[in-house]
């Protein structure tokens, strides 16, 4: 990020994408502090099966997809997005808590099922406003640099867990007490510092976004994301199954987390420069490239015998990440009508978080009838179909803004 042209661009991105960014990265702390013990804690603790993880995971994506489709409509219904992203971040940190004091998995069902309502809520309204204040010629740096920052979260989360593990074995509600914090900063943050842009002078009224008529104006090129998005999701089941990985490869326990740092880390790199080559370049490209890079991901770590495979594995599994989640994002933005976008985003969250829940159970079966190499192998097979697919639709998506230099 040190070159001229990539500090110009970041010297000209808007506050409100700063801010978001920070937003996002801090609730990504707490959310992943949680997430990087969860699994382990839920099996090994509470004795659940890997089925009941992929179940849980699946269950609890797809339901904060279905509530982002609402929380879209409503938000281009409404013309407004910042105060859903903010109800849904607030509804995530009061839910927080519930984790340290769950004495069952029925609770943490319920907990972690209230937090994804929350990420629901606040999804499909904050992507379109990162939409809505970005520069279009700046779309994909905008989209990059706050799944970057995202991102850094999500591996400072596993690091702060692995800290606090090392310092008290086996003190899973202290992880997830102090996850506690972050998550109402970052509440406080999208209350008093994040702006919502003015609405565009003449910009249609929208009086039912979900009817058949105002989703028929959706276009072709936006429904093509959708379906190579959905195929592409059954190949990225939950990170949960990174971490069933590298316990089945023999990774000390308390080392467990160190699987999500080392992806984020990789995610976190990737990102911002994905996004900006995409301002540049064809977007579809350097999509297919990432989902290549999932298959790679998930041969090498279904055929790993070692802990460096499957740290090798992990790291591409977060490259692809970086190559690919702010590239989507940016291509539903590109596709969609202005007034359409909180409906937009919802739908595309919609079906990806279905394909999420399909995934999730899927992989968590496939893991208890043939161990992790069927789970990993079937993987890369649909990242492999999901990139034929996007390479056979490629020109339909139309061509990336071009920057103003």
């Amino acid at each position: 990020m040190a070159d001229p042209a990539t500090a110009s661009t970041l010297s000209r991105l808007p506050a409100g994408i700063w801010a978001l960014g920070f937003v996002s990265m801090l609730m990504d702390v707490s959310s992943e502090m949680i997430h990087a013990v969860l699994p382990i804690y839920l099996v090994t603790v509470l004795g659940a099966s890997t089925l009941t993880v992929g179940v849980l995971e699946g269950i609890a994506e797809a339901t904060a997809a279905i509530t982002k489709v609402f929380s879209g409509a409503l938000s281009d219904w409404l013309g407004k997005r910042k105060l859903l992203a903010a109800l849904g971040y607030g509804l995530a940190a009061f839910t927080k808590p519930v984790f340290p004091l769950a004495p069952s998995i029925g609770w943490v069902f319920t907990a972690r099922f209230v937090d994804r309502i929350g990420k629901g809520i606040r999804g499909a309204p904050r992507d379109a406003l990162v939409a809505d204040i970005a520069p279009p010629e700046l779309r994909g740096a905008s989209f990059g640099l706050r799944q970057s920052l995202d991102t850094v979260g999500a591996f400072m989360g596993p690091l702060i867990a692995i800290g606090l593990l090392v310092a008290f074995p086996g003190h899973f509600q202290l992880v997830f007490w102090v996850a506690v914090v972050p998550a109402f900063i970052s509440f406080g943050l999208i209350v008093f510092v994040v702006k919502e842009p003015k609405r565009l002078e003449g910009l249609r009224k929208v009086k039912m976004p979900l009817s058949r008529s105002e989703i028929g104006r959706l276009p072709r090129a936006f429904w093509i994301v959708v379906a190579v998005a959905a195929v592409f999701t059954l190949a990225r089941f939950s990170e949960a199954f990174l971490i069933l990985r590298a316990e089945a490869a023999g990774l000390p326990l308390y080392l467990i987390p160190a699987v999500l740092v080392i992806m984020n880390v990789v995610y976190a790199v990737s990102a911002y420069p994905a996004g900006l080559l995409s301002d540049r370049f064809d977007r579809a490209s350097i999509l297919i490239i990432g989902l290549f890079v999932l298959v790679a991901a998930g041969v090498t770590l279904a055929l790993s015998t070692s802990l460096a495979g499957v740290a090798l594995g992990v790291v591409l599994w977060g490259l692809h990440m970086g190559l690919t989640q702010g590239l989507l994002a940016t291509l539903v933005a590109d596709s969609s009508p202005v007034e359409l976008r909180g409906t937009a985003f919802g739908l595309f969250n919609l079906a990806t978080g279905v394909a999420t829940l399909a995934a999730s159970i899927i992989a968590g079966g496939l893991w208890d009838q043939g161990g992790y190499q069927a789970t990993f192998i079937a993987g890369a097979i649909f990242a492999a179909v999901a990139a034929a697919a996007l390479i056979g639709v490629r020109r339909m998506l139309g061509a990336a803004p071009k920057p103003a230099l």
